[in-house]
């Protein structure tokens, strides 16, 4: 056991149970798969980052039955109903002590499965309109022909994959980022796992930098970005995340701005937003000025080189944005209901306000254009609303009403039609299109009675649809994009989100990146 866990003081957990022995039971029946300082081992980290979202009936339930098709064993003939609710109370609380978690932690995690590649796909699919399917429910990814709609392999991941799939720049590789912290490289010619590192220990999303040579790693837990060699995943930099005054914060969301040769990071905590070059050639980003006692004159504070910090004050703290087809300027979202900010990545500063309220979520917004104009669309996550606006004026041109809150938008270029969900509503379950020349919907769909359906993502040439059904016995389903006709339905286990790689490769408008 930690020293650090004997040193916890005897607080009351469950029914006169003492901190000190829920940690005892916790070392004799958990540590095995999960470790003894609850940051995972074969089985995920039990902290609150990474099971929180998860209520106590949940947690318990899984303690007490395990959990199907994974190797997380039932309780129920080994302990009492009291110690399982001990052990959930227990997993439930904060650590003690947030471990540290840097260069030399992150490399000690490194594994290489795969020292030499094949050199070509080993199938006939377009390895361009492949799918990378993650099945939430029993946490494995599919990966799918986008011609014939058929899986081509299926593998287990870490565990509660987050953010999103991204993709080398030649669509080779595809890299997964999960909650606790592990990111994996996966070979898409060869089908077979590359590497896999810890880079935190809970993590937000990924990104992988426009010319395929780093991947950045936004961290909650530690407050910290991290930089990864992308071919190796040996970590490079570990950037501690503060504002200029020094207070920390988790980070919210890291992207990469292509023609700026940058990532672009959202801040959970402070008023600010980070963009950090990936060019060694980048001029110097300089923060203030100091005076040199030794040279006698006043010197800029600057930081040189690859993935130096540039800092751009905002007017509120900013959790999520997405970017104009030109990647200037940041449509970013506030999480108090007040309007969004515009910020201009060229010239530093706010340049506009957003008139978006019900606290949109605009990492699933997506830009097209009507009447010559750039227009963007974004639902909203506490109202069932969709709003469009001209980046041109950045007015608000339509709100369009749905059925309820939802999560996601999607679209594609070659479709006239994005899909919208309301998923956070009693219509979860039913799936609105929207013409996108009216700018009204001229459908709604329920293929899946009773059940959560959202998420969709188009073939890389927009011909198809894929949808899903988010239960445990869901489904994809493909549609016609024209007709709006179901031509396919495959069984998936929760596939939560579905990313393909010639949309996500080509940074396609009506896609998240």
């Amino acid at each position: 056991m930690k020293a650090w866990m004997l040193a916890l003081p005897l607080l009351v957990l469950s029914q006169g149970v003492l901190a000190e022995d829920a940690a005892q039971l916790f070392n004799d029946n958990c540590a095995a798969c999960h470790s003894g300082d609850r940051l995972g081992a074969i089985g995920p980290a039990l902290i609150p980052e990474t099971i929180g979202r998860l209520k106590m009936p949940e947690i318990i339930s899984t303690i007490t039955l395990g959990r199907t098709q994974t190797q997380m064993p039932s309780f129920k003939d080994k302990l009492t109903a009291e110690q399982i609710q001990t052990l959930a109370t227990y997993v439930s609380g904060p650590l003690a002590a947030v471990p540290d978690w840097g260069v030399s932690e992150i490399e000690a995690s490194r594994t290489v499965f795969a020292d030499h590649l094949v050199d070509k796909p080993t199938y006939d699919a377009d390895p361009m309109n492949l799918f990378t399917v993650v099945e939430a429910g029993d946490h494995h990814v599919t990966i799918l022909d986008g011609d014939k709609f058929e899986p081509l392999v299926r593998f287990p991941t870490r565990y509660a994959l987050h953010g999103g799939a991204k993709y080398s720049p030649d669509g080779r590789f595809v890299y997964l980022g999960s909650r606790d912290g592990w990111v994996q490289k996966y070979d898409l010619w060869g089908l077979t796992m590359v590497a896999e590192v810890r880079a935190g220990i809970n993590t937000r999303n990924i990104a992988v930098s426009d010319d395929g040579k780093w991947v950045a790693v936004g961290n909650m837990l530690p407050k910290t970005l991290v930089i990864l060699d992308a071919e190796t995943l040996k970590p490079v930099k570990v950037i501690p995340v503060a504002d200029r005054q020094g207070n920390p914060s988790r980070v919210s969301a890291v992207y990469t701005a292509p023609p700026r040769h940058s990532f672009v990071v959202a801040l959970k905590d402070v008023k600010e937003l980070w963009e950090i070059s990936t060019d060694p050639k980048a001029p110097p980003v300089c923060k203030g000025f100091v005076h040199s006692y030794e040279k006698g004159m006043i010197e800029a504070m600057c930081d040189q080189g690859p993935f130096a910090v540039r800092s751009i004050a905002t007017e509120d703290v900013l959790d999520d944005f997405f970017f104009d087809p030109g990647y200037q300027n940041v449509m970013a979202a506030a999480r108090d209901g007040q309007p969004g900010e515009v910020v201009s990545l060229v010239v530093g500063r706010k340049i506009a306000d957003l008139d978006l309220a019900g606290m949109p979520h605009l990492g699933s917004g997506i830009v097209f254009q009507k009447d010559g104009h750039w227009m963007m669309a974004t639902p909203h996550l506490k109202e069932g609303k969709v709003s469009i606006i001209d980046m041109t004026t950045w007015k608000t041109v339509k709100v369009i009403d749905t059925l309820g809150p939802g999560f996601f938008l999607r679209g594609h270029e070659n479709s006239r039609y994005v899909w919208v969900d309301n998923s956070f509503s009693p219509a979860k379950d039913k799936v609105q299109v929207i013409d996108l020349q009216t700018l009204e919907i001229v459908k709604t769909l329920q293929p899946a009675p009773g059940k959560t359906t959202a998420h969709v993502e188009f073939t890389k040439d927009g011909r198809y649809a894929l949808l899903s059904v988010m239960e445990m016995d869901g489904a994809i389903i493909v549609y016609d994009s024209a007709t709006l006709e179901e031509v396919k339905r495959i069984p998936m286990v929760k596939p939560n989100g579905k990313y393909n790689v010639g949309n996500k490769v080509g940074y396609s408008a009506g896609t998240s990146h």
